[in-house]
């Protein structure tokens, strides 16, 4: 059975990196900036990058429309940080002309761990990533306020000292074959949660 193609969102953020963690989890992947390109994959990972950006060049890039027609025909995705927030259905402290593509019944909250650092990583148990705990990066990254009745928690920040109010809170979640995470995998070297997306896209 041929490997899958999975396109990585490739107009703003860490689109390289990524592209690798992809090829190393054993799909082909490609940057996505086209519709065509759009069209031609079978899952979708949306990068870590500033989502206010990223929402006006789906605009510029005429792509928001067929991202949002893909991901309501049931499209693969996974979204890191920014793009939890682009997946989102609702987000709080973002601009009032910032587009949502509603891929996940969730509402979060943007830049929420950056109003006390800018910058935290903690050790995360994720259901569905076996091996021990996930080496979790938050870099001005939103959490999750709310989930939907289909949305499942795969992860939240544990209370630990450095957590401060963001203890508790739903970090990675997953409704059907949408995936995100507040946290940036693709910057530490581990492979497990992009194994997981691609074992979703492998399924759907």
């Amino acid at each position: 059975m041929a490997s899958p193609t999975v396109g990585v969102l490739a107009l703003q953020g860490d689109v390289r990196e990524h592209l690798a963690a992809l090829s190393a989890a054993g799909v082909r992947a490609v940057p996505v900036r086209r519709e065509a390109e759009l069209a031609a994959v079978d899952g979708l990972v949306l990068p870590g990058g500033e989502s206010t950006t990223m929402s006006t060049l789906l605009g510029v890039f005429e792509l928001l429309e067929p991202l949002r027609a893909r991901l309501a025909e049931g499209l693969p995705a996974y979204g890191s940080c920014a793009g939890m927030i682009l997946l989102a259905s609702e987000v709080l402290d973002g601009r009032p002309d910032q587009q949502q593509l509603g891929g996940l019944d969730v509402v979060v909250r943007r830049n929420a761990f950056g109003r006390q650092v800018d910058s935290f990583e903690t050790d995360l148990e994720v259901t569905g990533v076996e091996g021990g705990p996930v080496r979790a990066v938050f870099i001005r990254a939103p959490w999750v306020e709310k989930v939907g009745a289909e949305v499942e928690v795969l992860g939240s920040v544990p209370h630990v000292e450095q957590a401060g109010e963001s203890a508790g809170r739903a970090v990675a979640v997953r409704q059907g074959t949408v995936l995100a995470t507040a946290f940036h995998p693709e910057l530490t070297g581990d492979g497990r949660v992009h194994k997981l997306f691609a074992d979703i896209v492998r399924e759907g």
